[in-house]
């Protein structure tokens, strides 16, 4: 019987290269193995809880991120896109959970810590937001998933998803898999840079590559890349450190061997930031290329891609159905069965 993996995004815009270099990728390579059962979720239910007064962003976005994993090459005969939203059971799922969990184990959380400062919810956090990693764990143990792709900051979910199946399993009997984390490879495959130097690529910063960026937009963000601001004139010398455009270099370039010519030229002066930036700009427009095209495709056939979904969508709440029934069980729930 082959394995189960479960991995999904929130619909919040569209997804960036350091989602493609992140997970995309890998999804890919995972489906193409044939060693997988393969579910991937667009959690727009999710994306609620901190959109609950936008909620016409989180619809378009749902068409959007469906586009961008088509384009990538995730293939619908391979892999089940499906919609978290249109799935029942996942709530009903989620509020069985929230029994086994305490606000102080929700409160540690590391991920949710860090997520409540960016979005300023110190003071007023939404109980949707605040209980996601209960979802989170509905989701995964929902479909019984064996394997997680994700990142390192979702690893205090993963855990959290573990604790509530063995929870669950200890009082009511076995049910859940304990499902394991699949880390991406490289160094900055979890979470790439933005092409201003800061730690995280995001929509909000207005700091990141997208999949959908036309030529042009693409290169005018290549161009404004943050660099050694003292490699002023072409002659002086250059740090590679800390430098947005090798970094980038070094994860998207498949020459290695240019690469590390171009840090050592640039290290000891002579070779400008332009010429690096052109160099770089050529590597992502032809990986990108091919992606523009095929998204092209699935925006001009909007209703291939909601069939897509609504098939996609229809298997998984088969799956969550079967557990969601055993659940009940388990719990004496099932009175008229």
């Amino acid at each position: 019987m082959k394995k189960v993996i479960l991995t999904g995004d929130r619909p919040t815009g569209n997804l960036h290269i350091g989602h493609y270099i992140g997970s995309l990728k890998n999804r890919v390579l995972l489906q193409n193995t044939g060693d997988y059962e393969t579910y991937i979720m667009i959690a727009d239910s999710q994306a609620l809880t901190d959109n609950a007064k936008d909620v016409q962003k989180v619809r378009e976005n749902v068409f959007k991120v469906a586009c961008d994993y088509l384009s990538v090459g995730i293939d619908p005969s391979k892999s089940n896109i499906f919609i978290q939203s249109q799935i029942p059971e996942l709530t009903e799922i989620s509020f069985y959970f929230q029994n086994l969990v305490t606000v102080a184990r929700l409160q540690r959380n590391p991920t949710v810590k860090t997520e409540i400062k960016q979005k300023n919810f110190e003071k007023s956090i939404p109980v949707g937001f605040f209980c996601y990693p209960i979802s989170q764990a509905a989701d995964i143990l929902g479909m019984n998933a064996d394997v997680v792709p994700c990142g390192t900051d979702q690893l205090p979910m993963i855990e959290q998803a573990r604790e509530i199946a063995h929870d669950f399993n200890t009082i009511y009997g076995e049910l859940f898999n304990m499902p394991q984390p699949l880390l991406p490879d490289g160094k900055f495959s979890g979470r790439l840079p933005g092409i201003d130097g800061n730690q995280k690529m995001s929509k909000s910063l207005n700091n990141a590559i997208y999949l959908c960026d036309d030529e042009k937009t693409l290169r005018e963000k290549v161009f404004s890349m943050y660099t050694d601001p003292n490699h002023i004139r072409v002659e002086d010398k250059g740090n590679v450190d800390g430098n947005m455009v090798f970094l980038y270099l070094d994860v998207f370039a498949e020459d290695k061997q240019k690469v590390a010519e171009m840090k050592e030229h640039y290290k000891r002066g002579g070779l400008g930031d332009v010429t690096c930036k052109k160099y770089l700009y050529e590597v992502l427009n032809n990986m990108l290329a091919p992606i523009r095209e095929k998204r092209k495709y699935y925006e001009q056939n909007p209703q291939l891609v909601w069939d897509i979904l609504k098939q996609g969508t229809l298997k998984a709440k088969q799956k969550y159905e079967a557990v969601c029934k055993q659940l009940k069980q388990k719990l004496g729930i099932d009175y008229f069965e």
